[in-house]
């Protein structure tokens, strides 16, 4: 092959290259869009909240990702509908769990309205232990699954 052929091989190959690896470090690392759903869901506010075993007292972790929600919410929730979602894990009655995770969802829901998010922009659901966030019959399943979700559509 010639140099220039060679050559332009390589400029397509560098080319291509590095296309592939700007679409791979949006998809992976990119901070996601102010405002938007993504950065919501992110670490940066956190969409969820965990609980104790049996309860649906907020722990101290658990208020200051609400105080992160409230504070986006503050900001770009009239762009959104919000339903807060409670979750149980598998221990327990189906019926036991949709009253906890109600209880859940509730707490959460009163905890963002007395940060000043109005009442009326949000929902709540109960799931009890139907949808699980992790499949397993241990502790750290367990932990995974007792939480309240904030849902933005």
């Amino acid at each position: 092959m010639s140099f220039r052929i060679v050559g332009a091989l390589f400029a397509l190959l560098l080319v291509a290259a590095c296309g592939s690896e700007t679409q791979n470090a949006g998809a992976s690392g990119s901070a996601a869009a102010p405002g938007s759903i993504a950065e919501f869901q992110s670490s940066a506010v956190g969409d969820r909240v965990f609980f104790d075993f049996d309860s649906a007292d907020l722990t101290p972790d658990a208020r200051a990702t609400l105080d992160r929600q409230a504070e986006w919410l503050k900001k770009y929730g009239s762009k959104y509908r919000a339903t807060i979602e409670g979750h149980c894990d598998e221990r327990g009655t189906r019926e036991y769990n949709l009253a906890l995770g109600a209880r859940r969802a509730s707490s959460v829901k009163n905890y963002l309205v007395a940060r000043g998010i109005s009442d009326a922009s949000l929902s709540t659901i109960s799931y009890g232990k139907e949808r699980p966030d992790v499949q397993g019959s241990d502790e750290s399943a367990w932990a995974r699954n007792r939480r309240g979700v904030t849902t933005l559509q």
